[in-house]
């Protein structure tokens, strides 16, 4: 719910009678994120293994400095992290040197030292080159080479939903126009400085612009990842970020964990029974595990 520390001491007091402190409830933060870490892990071999990863980053406060929230999300599950840098450092703790899938991600630098096929995301993209439009009105080639631009990514879009009824030879040869039109495009003819700079800003991202053409499945824009950290983000508004850094990491894993419950399992009942389990045996109820016992359990209502 994103709330700080100080309301949730308020609203345990007020209707639950129930004291306990800022630093208290932080120390239980803390420790159910210590004693869930095995299922943090389980989240990440998963992020490692999906085949389309979204990622985006955020600013995030430590102690009143500057940090940076990380998330990486497939469309079942997701890994927040908290740093003290926005570096491909932080890319390579979470998913190595390789990755094996389609990274989406808004364009940072930072990602280009992963070896994988990637996504720029088009719609920052096209935002860029409408501030430009908006702010240089009288400029019309500018008008003209957005409308270009993006009359490149909807064919684009187009031949990647037609795949399959094109077949490989008519696919390839219509991809391979489409390079062509890009490449064509950005040899704009006499450009002035304003469109010299939109041109320069979209031969960065060239290699990566129409990588989701050739997988099914892969959008060209980045907002799955944009929606995935802007609870991190009404956090940060709402409490100002962390008194420590091991409590931003807390943080980060009880983001993983919910966002999980979201789209997968029930929530709170998966972290109850996992802590459940660990009273029990002393560890934490895998993801697994809670999984093979919602199967059962369906399987003897659905005999019952």
């Amino acid at each position: 719910m994103c709330l700080p520390h100080t309301k949730i001491r308020e609203y345990l007091a007020t209707l639950f009678q129930l004291k306990i402190s800022t630093s208290g409830l932080s120390r239980h933060v803390i420790r159910v994120a210590g004693i869930l870490r095995a299922v943090h892990g389980e989240i990440l071999n998963d992020i490692n293994n999906g085949s389309v990863l979204s990622a985006d980053e955020t600013g995030w406060r430590v102690r009143g400095r500057s940090w940076w929230l990380w998330v990486f999300g497939t469309p079942d599950t997701a890994y927040f992290t908290v740093d003290k840098t926005r570096g491909s450092d932080v890319v390579r703790r979470v998913l190595g040197e390789i990755f094996f899938g389609v990274l989406v991600v808004n364009g940072w630098s930072a990602y280009l030292y992963l070896l994988c096929e990637q996504q720029s995301c088009l719609s920052h993209l096209l935002r860029k080159i409408r501030k430009f439009r908006d702010a240089f009105p009288h400029l019309t080639d500018i008008v003209k080479f957005y409308v270009k631009f993006r009359r490149i990514i909807r064919d684009g879009e187009r031949l990647q939903k037609n795949c399959d009824e094109l077949g490989e030879v008519v696919f390839q040869r219509r991809l391979k126009r489409l390079k062509k039109r890009l490449a064509n495009l950005l040899e704009w003819p006499n450009p002035d400085n304003v469109l010299q700079d939109i041109i320069k800003k979209v031969k960065r991202q060239q290699p990566r612009i129409l990588t989701f053409v050739e997988h099914p499945g892969v959008p060209f824009h980045n907002n799955y990842a944009e929606y995935l950290i802007r609870i991190g983000v009404l956090k940060r508004k709402i409490s100002g970020g962390s008194v420590s850094a091991e409590g931003a990491e807390a943080y980060a894993f009880c983001f993983n964990l919910c966002n999980l419950c979201c789209a997968v399992f029930p929530f709170p009942n998966t972290w109850k029974e996992s802590l459940k389990h660990y009273i029990r045996t002393g560890k934490p109820l895998s993801l697994k595990s809670y999984s093979n016992i919602n199967i059962v359990d369906s399987e003897v209502k659905k005999a019952a």
